[in-house]
């Protein structure tokens, strides 16, 4: 899907690279759309599996179909924020796979900050993801 024009998409000199996200995103549209924090919890109510792997995959449709609801898509979206619980290396590995398999080659470029946390609401959870979208 390609990107929107209006939304620019930044990595300055100056900061690390970035790989898989981006450093800065502008967006001059006029609505804002906020997806509240996904977990891995399908439509039915049921924790989908007690892995990092699994959960972020869910969280990650969550978050897009939570997107779809407000008329945007995953290439809207300017910044996520993730939290982690036992946030280690191999979970970097868990969120590629997850990204993978929910966007395939039309993997989204955005503003994303990855927070290790204790727990979440939800103590079967590993995983929670927040989104921003914004459409002109």
């Amino acid at each position: 899907m390609p990107e929107l024009a209006s939304i620019q998409r930044v990595n300055p000199d100056g900061l690390p690279p970035a790989l898989g996200y981006c450093q800065v995103t502008v967006a001059p549209g006029g609505r804002i759309v906020h997806v509240s924090g996904q977990v891995g919890i399908n439509a039915h109510g049921e924790l989908v599996g007690p892995d990092h792997r699994t959960q972020i995959e869910q969280a990650l449709r969550n978050v897009r179909i939570g997107l779809e609801a407000a008329g945007a898509c995953i290439h809207d979206a300017v910044k996520s924020t993730m939290y982690v619980v036992d946030l280690d290396p191999e979970v970097l590995g868990a969120l590629a796979e997850a990204s993978a398999a929910v966007y395939g080659a039309d993997q989204p470029t955005m503003a994303v900050t990855l927070i290790g946390v204790s727990a979440l609401a939800d103590p079967r959870c590993k995983v929670e993801i927040e989104a921003v979208a914004v459409l002109s």
